[in-house]
Protein backbone atom coordinates (compact mmCIF):
# COMPACT_ATOMS: atom_id res chain seq x y z
CA UNK A 1 0.00 0.00 0.00
CA UNK A 2 2.93 2.34 0.65
CA UNK A 3 4.07 1.83 -2.96
CA UNK A 4 0.60 2.84 -4.14
CA UNK A 5 0.55 6.12 -2.22
CA UNK A 6 4.20 6.82 -3.07
CA UNK A 7 3.40 6.36 -6.76
CA UNK A 8 0.46 8.76 -6.55
CA UNK A 9 2.61 11.30 -4.72
CA UNK A 10 5.40 11.02 -7.32
CA UNK A 11 3.08 11.59 -10.29
CA UNK A 12 1.19 14.37 -8.51
CA UNK A 13 4.45 16.15 -7.68
CA UNK A 14 5.52 15.97 -11.32
CA UNK A 15 2.11 17.20 -12.50
CA UNK A 16 2.25 19.97 -9.85
CA UNK A 17 -1.06 21.83 -10.30
CA UNK A 18 0.30 24.91 -8.50
CA UNK A 19 2.81 25.38 -11.33
CA UNK A 20 0.57 24.08 -14.13
CA UNK A 21 -1.94 26.84 -13.32
CA UNK A 22 0.73 29.32 -14.45
CA UNK A 23 0.84 27.63 -17.86
CA UNK A 24 -2.95 27.97 -18.07
CA UNK A 25 -3.24 31.52 -16.78
CA UNK A 26 -4.50 32.88 -20.10
CA UNK A 27 -7.33 30.33 -20.05
CA UNK A 28 -7.99 30.99 -16.36
CA UNK A 29 -8.49 34.67 -17.16
CA UNK A 30 -10.44 34.27 -20.42
CA UNK A 31 -12.81 31.34 -19.71
CA UNK A 32 -15.68 31.17 -17.23
CA UNK A 33 -15.63 28.44 -14.59
CA UNK A 34 -18.02 26.07 -16.40
CA UNK A 35 -16.11 26.12 -19.70
CA UNK A 36 -12.72 25.97 -17.97
CA UNK A 37 -13.80 22.98 -15.86
CA UNK A 38 -15.13 21.15 -18.94
CA UNK A 39 -11.87 21.72 -20.81
CA UNK A 40 -9.77 20.58 -17.84
CA UNK A 41 -11.82 17.42 -17.33
CA UNK A 42 -11.50 16.46 -21.00
CA UNK A 43 -7.78 17.19 -20.89
CA UNK A 44 -7.52 15.09 -17.71
CA UNK A 45 -9.28 12.15 -19.37
CA UNK A 46 -6.85 12.25 -22.30
CA UNK A 47 -3.87 12.52 -19.95
CA UNK A 48 -5.13 9.63 -17.81
CA UNK A 49 -5.52 7.39 -20.87
CA UNK A 50 -1.98 8.17 -22.05
CA UNK A 51 -0.38 7.68 -18.63
CA UNK A 52 -2.34 4.48 -18.01
CA UNK A 53 -1.17 3.10 -21.37
CA UNK A 54 2.46 3.69 -20.49
CA UNK A 55 1.93 2.28 -16.99
CA UNK A 56 0.45 -0.92 -18.42
CA UNK A 57 2.78 -1.43 -21.37
CA UNK A 58 5.94 0.15 -19.93
CA UNK A 59 9.22 -0.70 -21.62
CA UNK A 60 7.43 -3.08 -24.02
CA UNK A 61 5.84 -0.10 -25.76
CA UNK A 62 9.32 1.12 -26.66
CA UNK A 63 11.13 -2.17 -27.30
CA UNK A 64 8.35 -4.13 -29.06
CA UNK A 65 6.34 -1.43 -30.81
CA UNK A 66 8.82 1.39 -31.40
CA UNK A 67 11.92 -0.85 -31.42
CA UNK A 68 13.74 1.71 -29.30
CA UNK A 69 15.23 1.82 -25.84
CA UNK A 70 13.48 3.68 -23.03
CA UNK A 71 16.81 5.41 -22.35
CA UNK A 72 16.60 6.97 -25.82
CA UNK A 73 13.20 8.38 -24.96
CA UNK A 74 14.62 9.82 -21.74
CA UNK A 75 17.39 11.62 -23.63
CA UNK A 76 15.13 12.97 -26.39
CA UNK A 77 12.32 13.84 -23.97
CA UNK A 78 14.81 15.56 -21.69
CA UNK A 79 16.10 17.70 -24.57
CA UNK A 80 12.54 18.72 -25.55
CA UNK A 81 11.70 19.43 -21.91
CA UNK A 82 14.86 21.54 -21.58
CA UNK A 83 13.93 23.62 -24.63
CA UNK A 84 10.46 24.22 -23.18
CA UNK A 85 11.99 25.27 -19.86
CA UNK A 86 14.41 27.70 -21.50
CA UNK A 87 11.65 29.20 -23.66
CA UNK A 88 9.43 29.61 -20.62
CA UNK A 89 12.26 31.33 -18.75
CA UNK A 90 12.82 33.76 -21.63
CA UNK A 91 9.30 34.27 -22.98
CA UNK A 92 7.00 33.42 -20.06
CA UNK A 93 3.45 32.32 -20.94
CA UNK A 94 4.04 33.03 -24.64
CA UNK A 95 6.05 29.81 -24.83
CA UNK A 96 3.09 27.72 -23.66
CA UNK A 97 0.58 29.68 -25.73
CA UNK A 98 2.56 28.71 -28.83
CA UNK A 99 2.52 25.04 -27.79
CA UNK A 100 -1.24 25.00 -27.13
CA UNK A 101 -2.15 25.77 -30.72
CA UNK A 102 -5.69 26.51 -32.00
CA UNK A 103 -8.49 26.97 -29.45
CA UNK A 104 -10.62 24.19 -30.99
CA UNK A 105 -7.99 21.63 -29.92
CA UNK A 106 -7.52 23.11 -26.48
CA UNK A 107 -8.36 19.99 -24.44
CA UNK A 108 -5.77 17.93 -26.28
CA UNK A 109 -3.27 20.75 -26.03
CA UNK A 110 -3.75 20.89 -22.26
CA UNK A 111 -3.17 17.15 -22.06
CA UNK A 112 0.01 17.44 -24.13
CA UNK A 113 2.40 18.95 -23.28
CA UNK A 114 1.00 20.34 -20.01
CA UNK A 115 -0.41 17.25 -18.24
CA UNK A 116 1.64 14.76 -20.24
CA UNK A 117 5.37 15.24 -20.56
CA UNK A 118 8.60 13.24 -20.62
CA UNK A 119 8.90 13.28 -16.82
CA UNK A 120 5.32 12.14 -16.18
CA UNK A 121 5.57 9.41 -18.82
CA UNK A 122 8.76 8.15 -17.19
CA UNK A 123 6.98 8.15 -13.84
CA UNK A 124 4.06 6.21 -15.35
CA UNK A 125 6.43 3.54 -16.65
CA UNK A 126 8.00 3.23 -13.21
CA UNK A 127 4.56 3.02 -11.57
CA UNK A 128 3.68 0.17 -13.92
CA UNK A 129 6.81 -1.68 -12.84
CA UNK A 130 6.08 -1.14 -9.13
CA UNK A 131 2.34 -1.87 -8.94
CA UNK A 132 -0.07 -4.41 -10.36
CA UNK A 133 -1.93 -3.39 -13.53
CA UNK A 134 -5.14 -2.50 -11.69
CA UNK A 135 -3.40 -0.51 -8.97
CA UNK A 136 -1.18 1.26 -11.50
CA UNK A 137 -4.20 2.47 -13.50
CA UNK A 138 -6.00 3.45 -10.28
CA UNK A 139 -2.92 5.37 -9.12
CA UNK A 140 -2.70 7.27 -12.40
CA UNK A 141 -6.43 8.06 -12.24
CA UNK A 142 -6.17 9.39 -8.67
CA UNK A 143 -3.07 11.50 -9.42
CA UNK A 144 -4.39 13.09 -12.62
CA UNK A 145 -7.87 13.50 -11.15
CA UNK A 146 -6.41 15.16 -8.06
CA UNK A 147 -4.37 17.51 -10.23
CA UNK A 148 -7.43 18.54 -12.27
CA UNK A 149 -9.51 19.14 -9.13
CA UNK A 150 -6.81 21.34 -7.59
CA UNK A 151 -6.46 23.34 -10.83
CA UNK A 152 -10.22 23.95 -10.97
CA UNK A 153 -10.15 24.99 -7.29
CA UNK A 154 -7.33 27.43 -8.07
CA UNK A 155 -9.45 28.86 -10.90
CA UNK A 156 -12.27 29.49 -8.39
CA UNK A 157 -9.80 31.09 -5.99
CA UNK A 158 -8.36 33.25 -8.78
CA UNK A 159 -11.80 34.53 -9.80
CA UNK A 160 -12.57 35.52 -6.22
CA UNK A 161 -9.23 37.11 -5.39
CA UNK A 162 -8.25 38.92 -8.58
CA UNK A 163 -10.80 41.78 -8.46
CA UNK A 164 -9.44 42.88 -5.07
CA UNK A 165 -5.83 41.67 -5.21
CA UNK A 166 -4.80 41.80 -8.88
CA UNK A 167 -1.25 42.90 -8.01
CA UNK A 168 -0.84 39.88 -5.70
CA UNK A 169 -2.09 37.52 -8.41
CA UNK A 170 0.33 38.94 -10.98
CA UNK A 171 3.18 38.64 -8.49
CA UNK A 172 2.34 34.98 -7.92
CA UNK A 173 2.29 34.36 -11.67
CA UNK A 174 5.71 35.97 -12.06
CA UNK A 175 7.33 34.05 -9.19
CA UNK A 176 5.68 30.73 -10.00
CA UNK A 177 6.68 31.11 -13.64
CA UNK A 178 10.35 31.40 -12.72
CA UNK A 179 10.06 28.42 -10.38
CA UNK A 180 8.32 26.44 -13.13
CA UNK A 181 11.15 27.11 -15.57
CA UNK A 182 13.71 26.07 -12.96
CA UNK A 183 11.86 22.83 -12.10
CA UNK A 184 11.37 21.95 -15.77
CA UNK A 185 15.08 22.51 -16.43
CA UNK A 186 16.10 20.33 -13.47
CA UNK A 187 13.86 17.43 -14.57
CA UNK A 188 15.11 17.79 -18.14
CA UNK A 189 18.78 17.51 -17.15
CA UNK A 190 17.99 14.60 -14.82
CA UNK A 191 16.23 12.70 -17.62
CA UNK A 192 19.08 13.30 -20.05
CA UNK A 193 21.66 12.11 -17.52
CA UNK A 194 19.63 8.99 -16.68
CA UNK A 195 19.39 8.07 -20.35
CA UNK A 196 23.10 8.70 -20.94
CA UNK A 197 24.02 6.66 -17.85
CA UNK A 198 22.07 3.67 -19.15
CA UNK A 199 23.69 3.85 -22.58
CA UNK A 200 27.21 4.35 -21.18
CA UNK A 201 26.66 1.39 -18.86
CA UNK A 202 25.64 -0.82 -21.75
CA UNK A 203 28.59 0.30 -23.87
CA UNK A 204 31.03 -0.42 -21.05
CA UNK A 205 29.40 -3.80 -20.44
CA UNK A 206 29.73 -4.66 -24.14
CA UNK A 207 33.37 -3.58 -24.26
CA UNK A 208 34.20 -5.41 -21.04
Amino acid sequence: MNDFFNSIALLLILLNPFLVIVYLMELVQDLDLKVFSSVMIRGGIIATAIHATFALLGDALFTEFLHAEFASFQIFGGIVFLIVGINFMLKGNEAIEALRGPAEHIAGSIAMPILVGPATISASVMIGKTLSSLMAVLGVLVAVGGCVIVIIALKVLHDRIKPRHETLVQRYIEIAGRVTALVVGIYAIEMIMQGITVWVGRILAAVG
